[in-house]
């Protein structure tokens, strides 16, 4: 005997209830509501403690996404992410939204589980060295060091493809200090950010590079096929992300930076 129409609709009501919010927990409406934006990036910096040393972040997910959150009118909470685990989170709605730079490799394995969408930033990785190194060919980076900084997309890159000693530093100004100081044979970055940093005089001296193989990786908004208000929007706002826009964090960040290291290598600790 089935059970009365009422009862049975209040059965699907209490089970709709019981259901994790993740199914409709990155609509628009949702994060305004809740006043809190959570955003799954490769790597989440430690907070700033004060009194020490301050440290522009690598990668430029994080300052999009805080220019998200603040669009949005809502505080901005990041979770980190990797590649076994970023399609499951997004999936559960543990993260409204994915902000990854992917390369096309990357960007294959999301499939039909996640709606991409690319932002106008897109680097490829550049190997700068003192300006009279003895490497002067690829292969010859193997057993010499090479500085990268944590949370970067190339950590493990250059110890693969060439037999590099990976140095990890906390940032990239604590990487490229290194390489200036003789710690490290050369250092990699976004190319995007080094060319800049290598028209500054005082680099000069460390513009010697050699050629990696093209491999763009291109900062990507990802979002669940389902949130498509949400998705909408984002593809707005890497519309809106502009030329200027990207030109305005690159000076920023090279500005920052340098003076960093400028800071470490110049100044004594007065502590």
């Amino acid at each position: 005997m089935k059970p009365p129409f009422f009862f049975r609709r209040f059965l699907l009501l209490l089970l709709a209830c019981a259901l994790p919010l993740s199914a409709t927990a990155a609509s628009l409406q949702q994060i305004r509501q809740r006043g809190q934006l959570v955003v799954g990036v490769s790597y989440v910096a430690p907070a700033h403690v004060a009194g020490a040393k301050y440290r522009t972040a690598e990668s430029f997910d994080t300052t999009v996404a805080a220019d998200l959150a603040q669009r949005l009118g809502v505080r901005l909470r990041t979770v980190k992410v990797t590649a076994r685990d970023r399609q499951q989170l997004l999936a559960q709605g543990k993260v409204d939204l994915l902000l990854l730079n992917l390369k096309q490799a990357d960007a294959d394995t999301f499939g039909a589980s996640a709606r991409l969408l690319p932002t106008a930033y897109q680097a490829n990785p550049k190997l700068i060295m003192r300006s009279d190194t003895d490497i002067k060919r690829l292969a010859q980076l193997r057993g010499r060091s090479i500085c990268v900084a944590q949370g970067g997309a190339y950590v493990g890159s250059m110890a693969a493809a060439y037999g590099a000693v990976e140095k990890v530093y906390k940032a990239p100004a604590d990487a490229l200090l290194a390489l200036r100081t003789g710690a490290c044979d050369a250092a990699v970055h976004d190319d995007a950010v080094l060319n800049g940093m290598l028209d500054l005089p005082e680099w000069k001296k460390f513009s010697a590079s050699l050629p990696l193989p093209a491999n763009p990786a291109t900062l990507t908004f990802a979002v669940r096929p389902a949130d498509t208000g949400l998705g909408d929007y984002l593809q707005q706002t890497a519309s809106a992300l502009d030329s200027s826009y990207w030109a305005g964090n690159r000076k920023k960040w090279i500005s920052n930076v340098a003076f960093e290291v400028y800071l470490d290598q110049n100044v004594p600790d007065c502590h």
